[in-house]
C-alpha cells in the first residue's frame, strides 16, 4: 500500500504589522501552561521534544493500526510564500503545537504560526534592524511567548497570540564573554527559563535566560577554565580543564580553543530541578582529528552534564569518549524516562548517539544503570589516545565495518561494507578483500601499541581505531549512527527508538569535515527499537535512507511509531515489531519530526516537510510545505492526487568530487595519481588527494572501452608519477589493476551503470565512470490498456487508489529485455519502475501499480507518459523509448 500527497495554495491574505504579518485570529488563547515533564503529551506539544523529557511520545491513541488507511491530508500550507514571502526552502524543524496552533520556523528562518485545523496561518515573524539565523531546529512556548534565536547570537521572545516582538536578548554581552554562535539549536523554556545553545564558536556554552525579559541568568562552557574543581553529588573532583593537557608555549589553551559545543537542545527534569545538556567533540588545537597538542580526557567533551537548572552549578557528569579524535560525539536531545530494571523502580537518562552506543544513566547520580566495561583499545603514540573506552554491555549497531568480497553479486551488500583498500586491506584473485601488511598503512606500525593479551595485529576498521596523517576506515562516522535525530521512549512499550545512518568514514589529520566519508559507499540507513531496561534491541528496520540527521520518530499510545525520510515519505510504522503500515509521499525531504495533537476530538498529525542536505547534498529536493493529516482527511493537491510527486533520486552513494566529463573530450582515458591532465610539477605527481584521478567522473556510452593511466615521463617529462597506482573497482570487483609508471590497461563497459574505482597506493583518490544508454526512440509503439486512466480512490483517501496500469511496446525484431522499464512522468524527476515486465515475440507487457503512477501524473484529457526501457541487442544494452498521450480521472 503506497500513500500520496502535492501542492497546494495559500491560505489568508497577509496584513503586515511591524516586524511580523498578522491573520485572521482564533478564538482560543495562548497558552500559559508549563510543557510536561516526563508524562505523556495528550492534546498539545508545546515544546520540540514532545515534552521536557524529550520522549517524543503522546498519549493519543484515536488513529490506530485499524484505520490507518483512513488517514489523509487535512490540509497543506507553503510557510515561505506566506507574507513577507521568499524562496527559501529547507530546514531542519520540529513544530511545536498549543492550543491547536502550530509554531515553526520557516526555511529563511523566521517563525510562523499556523491554525491546527484549516492551515491558515495567523501570523507570520521576520526581524526587523537584524537577520534571522537560518537554519533552525524548533522554538519554545512559555509565559505567552515563543521564543527563538536570531543572527547576532540573539534570542528573541514573540508574542504566541500576535508574533509581535517582546523582547530580544544578547546574553554574550550581559556575560561579557563569548559564549559561542547561538543559532540553529532548538531552544527549550521551562519553569520561567529559556535555555539557548551555541551550535558553533571557538568556545560554546549553553546559556539560560530569563523568560520575563531575556536578562542573563548564567552560562555553561563545554571547555572549562583550569584551575576550577568540579565536584559531582558521588563526591568525585576534578579539574577539568586541565584535562586537555598543559599551556602551549605560545600561551593556547586547548580547552579554550575551538573545544566542545552543545549543538542540540537539552532535557528538563522539573522534578530534580536538573537540566541535561551535551557536549560535542573537542576541535582543538589543530584540528578535532589531531589529539597531539591536548592529552587527556578533554572533558567536558563528548560528554553529558547535569547542571541545577536554577543557577547553572554543576552536579554531575558522563564522558562517553575520553580524547575524541573521532568526532563521534554523542550530542542528541538527551531522552528522560522512569523505567524499572531488575524489578526497580529507576529515574534514567538515555545518552549515546553517534558512536552507535546508548548508555543508560541515573538521571539523580550519572552513574550507570546498565552495565558499561571499560574496554581496551589500540593507541597511538602521537595521538596520545585513551587506554580504554567505554562500551556498553549491549551495542545497537555494528563495532567494526564489514570486509565484504567484491563480486557483482553482492551488490549492494551489508550495509556496514567497507570501501576496499583502506586500512591495507585489498583484494585477492578472488575479489576477498584481505590485509596486506605491505600497504600504505605499514608505516603507523611503529607508534601503535595494542592492548596486552589482543590478537590483533592491525586495525580492521574498529570503533575508535586511531589514526595520524594517513586515512584509517572506521565505524559508525561523525554523520552516522545516531548523529542529531531525537530519539523516542513509549510508556506503553518500554522501548527507545533510535534512528541511524550507516557512514563508515576515513580519519586523518588533514581530513575535512571532521573525516572523510569513503567516496563510493552506499550512505543508507533505518530505525530499530530497544528495551529501555535491558538494553537488548527488540526489532530493527534497514529503511534504506539516512535517519540520523533529523528524522526523529515520534510514537502513540496506540503503538503506532511515524518517521519522516530524507526521500520525502511519512512512514507509519508497528512500534511493536517495526513493520511499515502506511506511507505518504509528501513531495520533499523530511529532516524534522512529526507531532501529533488533537482539536475539537480529533486527532492530527503533522510534518514539515522542507528538505536539507545531509548527508546527500544537492540530491535532497528541497521544499517549505508544512502538512497535517487526520482520519477522512480529504485535501487534494492540484494534480488531483493527495500525495505530492516523488522526488529527485537521492545519490545513494558518496559522490566523487569533481564534475561531469564526457570520455570522447579526453580520449577516454582516466590518469591515476593525478588531479589534473596537465600540471607537471613536484606537488602533483602521485596524489593521494580524493581528486587524484583526472577526471573523477568520466561519462561514456555503453560499449565504450575506457584506458587507465598511470602517467610516467612520456605523460609528464618533469614530474612524472613515481610509484604504482591501482585501479580497483568496487564493489562489483569487475577489474583491480595496478600499473608502475607509463603502463596502461583497459577495459571495456558493455552495461549501463555507475563504476566507482580506487587507489592501492593510497585509499582516498577515487573515480567513477558513468556509463550511459543512447535512447532509440519508437514513435507509436507505446499503447496504454484502456487508453484512460482511471487513478480515483475508492474511499477518496489516498490509501484507496488501488489496482494496476498495463501498457505495451511493440519491439523491433532482435530486441531482448535486460534491465529496468520505468515510465516517465510530467510530475516526477524519478521515472515510475514497473512492477512486472514480460516479452512475449515482439510485444514488451508492462504492469505498474496505479498508487506509484497517481501522485506523478495530473488529471487531464492529454496527459504525455514516456516508457523507457533497457534492452539487449547484437549484444551490446541499448534504451528504448516510446510516448504516448493518454486521459488520467482523479
Amino acid at each position: 500500500m503506497k500513500p500520496r500527497i502535492l501542492l497546494a495554495g495559500l491560505l489568508g491574505v497577509a496584513v503586515a504589522v511591524g516586524p511580523s504579518t498578522a491573520f485572521a485570529q482564533s478564538p482560543r488563547a495562548g497558552t500559559e501552561a508549563e510543557p510536561p515533564g516526563l508524562e505523556p503529551t495528550g492534546a498539545d506539544m508545546p515544546a520540540v521534544g514532545g515534552n521536557l523529557a524529550n520522549q517524543h511520545y503522546s498519549g493519543l491513541k484515536q488513529i490506530t493500526k485499524r484505520n490507518l488507511d483512513q488517514l489523509g491530508p487535512a490540509w497543506r500550507t507553503h510557510v515561505s510564500a506566506v507574507a513577507p514571502a521568499s524562496d527559501d526552502v529547507g530546514q531542519q524543524t520540529t513544530p511545536v503545537v498549543a492550543d491547536g496552533v502550530i509554531y515553526l520556523d520557516t526555511p529563511g528562518g523566521e517563525v510562523i504560526a499556523v491554525d491546527g485545523v484549516t492551515g491558515a496561518p495567523k501570523w507570520k515573524w521576520a526581524p526587523e534592524g537584524f537577520e534571522t539565523a537560518d537554519t533552525r531546529r524548533g522554538v519554545s512556548l512559555g509565559q505567552g511567548k515563543v521564543f527563538t534565536l536570531a543572527a547576532g547570537d540573539r534570542i528573541v521572545a514573540l508574542d504566541q497570540q500576535t508574533g509581535a516582538q517582546v523582547w530580544v536578548s544578547q546574553p554574550a554581552v550581559q556575560a561579557g564573554v563569548d559564549l559561542g554562535s547561538i543559532d540553529r539549536v532548538a531552544t527549550v523554556y521551562s519553569d520561567g527559563i529559556v535555555y539557548a545553545h551555541a551550535a558553533n564558536g571557538d568556545r560554546a556554552a549553553v546559556v539560560a535566560v530569563r523568560a520575563s525579559d531575556g536578562a542573563y541568568l548564567w552560562h555553561f562552557f563545554g571547555g572549562p577554565d583550569r584551575g576550577t574543581l568540579y565536584t559531582d553529588v558521588n563526591g568525585n573532583s576534578v579539574d577539568a580543564g586541565a584535562t586537555w593537557g598543559p599551556v602551549l608555549p605560545d600561551g593556547t589553551q586547548c580547552n579554550l580553543e575551538g573545544g566542545a559545543t552543545p549543538w542540540i537542545h537539552g532535557a528538563v527534569d522539573p522534578e530534580l530541578g536538573l537540566y541535561y545538556l551535551t557536549f560535542g567533540n573537542p576541535r582543538s588545537c589543530r584540528s578535532s582529528q589531531d589529539g597531539s597538542q591536548r592529552p587527556g580526557d578533554n572533558l567536558f567533551s563528548t560528554t553529558m552534564v547535569a547542571v541545577d537548572r536554577k543557577t547553572g552549578a554543576y552536579k554531575w557528569h558522563y564522558q562517553s569518549i575520553r580524547h575524541d579524535v573521532w568526532d563521534m560525539d554523542n550530542v542528541h536531545p538527551p531522552t528522560l524516562a522512569d523505567i524499572k530494571v531488575k524489578g526497580q523502580k529507576r529515574k534514567v537518562v538515555f545518552y549515546g548517539s553517534k558512536s552507535g552506543h546508548h548508555f543508560v544513566l541515573d538521571r539523580t547520580t550519572g552513574k550507570p544503570v546498565l552495565p558499561v566495561a571499560d574496554k581496551p583499545m589500540i593507541q597511538d603514540s602521537r595521538q596520545h589516545n585513551a587506554a580504554t573506552q567505554p562500551f556498553p554491555a549491549e551495542r545497537l549497531l555494528p563495532e567494526c565495518v564489514v570486509w565484504q568480497k567484491l563480486d557483482p553479486r553482492n551488490v549492494p551488500g551489508d550495509p556496514w561494507r567497507a570501501v576496499p583498500n583502506y586500512n591495507g586491506y585489498q583484494p585477492d584473485a578472488d575479489g576477498n578483500l584481505v590485509f596486506n601488511p605491505d600497504s600504505y598503512v605499514a608505516a603507523d606500525q611503529p607508534f601503535l601499541t595494542y592492548p596486552q593479551g589482543s590478537p590483533a595485529d592491525h586495525r580492521r576498521g574498529c570503533m575508535y581505531d586511531p589514526q595520524w596523517d594517513l586515512p584509517i576506515l572506521s565505524t559508525t562516522s561523525q554523520n552516522g549512527g545516531g548523529d542529531w535525530s531525537n530519539h523516542s521512549y513509549s510508556h506503553h512499550t518500554n522501548l527507545v527508538y533510535f534512528p541511524y545512518g550507516t557512514n563508515p568514514v576515513a580519519h586523518w589529520n588533514g581530513a575535512a569535515a571532521n573525516g572523510q566519508r569513503a567516496i563510493g559507499q552506499y550512505q543508507t540507513g533505518g530505525i530499530l527499537a530497544y528495551d529501555a531496561s535491558t538494553g537488548k534491541v527488540r526489532w530493527r528496520n534497514h529503511l534504506g535512507t539516512d535517519m540520523s540527521h533529523g528524522q526523529g520518530p515520534l510514537t502513540t499510545a496506540s503503538d503506532l511509531l511515524f518517521a519522516g525520510q530524507i526521500d520525502g515519505r511519512l512512514l507509519a510504522m508497528d512500534a511493536r515489531d517495526g513493520d511499515v503500515l502506511w506511507q505518504f509521499q509528501t513531495g520533499s525531504g523530511i529532516a524534522g519530526a512529526p507531532i501529533t495533537y488533537t482539536v475539537n476530538g480529533e486527532q492530527y498529525v503533522a510534518v514539515l516537510a522542507a528538505g536539507s542536505t545531509n548527508p546527500y547534498g544537492a540530491s535532497v529536493t528541497q521544499g517549505d510545505s508544512l502538512w497535517a493529516f487526520k482520519l477522512g482527511g480529504r485535501y487534494a493537491t492540484e494534480s488531483g492526487s493527495q500525495e505530492g510527486p516523488d522526488p529527485a533520486p537521492l545519490a545513494i552513494r558518496r559522490p566523487v568530487q569533481g564534475d561531469p566529463v564526457e570520455g570522447a573530450t579526453v580520449n577516454n582515458t582516466v590518469y591515476l595519481g593525478r588531479q589534473d591532465r596537465t600540471t607537471d610539477t613536484a606537488t602533483a605527481r602521485d596524489s593521494t588527494s580524493q581528486r587524484g584521478m583526472a577526471p573523477t567522473h568520466l561519462r561514456v556510452p555503453v560499449g565504450t572501452t575506457v584506458t587507465f593511466r598511470n602517467p610516467g615521463a612520456e605523460t609528464f617529462p618533469t614530474f612524472p608519477n613515481q610509484k604504482p597506482h591501482c585501479a580497483t573497482q568496487f564493489f562489483e570487483g569487475l577489474f583491480n589493476l595496478k600499473l608502475d609508471p607509463g603502463r596502461s590497461s583497459t577495459f571495456t563497459f558493455d552495461r549501463a551503470g555507475e563504476y566507482y574505482f580506487n587507489d592501492c597506493t593510497d585509499p582516498r583518490p577515487t573515480g567513477k565512470i558513468e556509463v550511459y544508454l543512447s535512447p532509440r526512440d519508437l514513435p507509436g509503439a507505446l499503447r496504454f490498456l484502456p487508453p484512460s486512466l482511471d487513478l480515483s480512490s475508492r474511499t477518496g483517501i489516498f490509501t484507496g487508489v488501488r489496482g494496476v496500469v498495463v501498457a505495451t511496446l511493440s519491439l523491433p525484431p532482435g530486441y531482448r529485455l535486460d534491465g529496468d522499464v520505468a515510465l516517465r512522468t510530467p510530475l516526477s524527476r524519478t521515472p515510475v519502475k514497473a512492477t512486472n515486465a514480460k516479452t512475449i515475440g515482439r510485444t514488451l507487457t508492462v504492469v505498474f501499480d496505479r498508487a506509484d503512477l497517481d501522485n506523478n501524473v495530473p488529471a487531464g484529457d492529454a496527459v504525455p507518459l514516456t516508457l523507457a526501457g533497457t534492452f539487449r541487442h547484437d549484444g551490446r544494452q541499448e534504451q528504448l523509448t516510446s510516448t504516448a498521450t493518454v486521459r488520467i480521472v482523479k
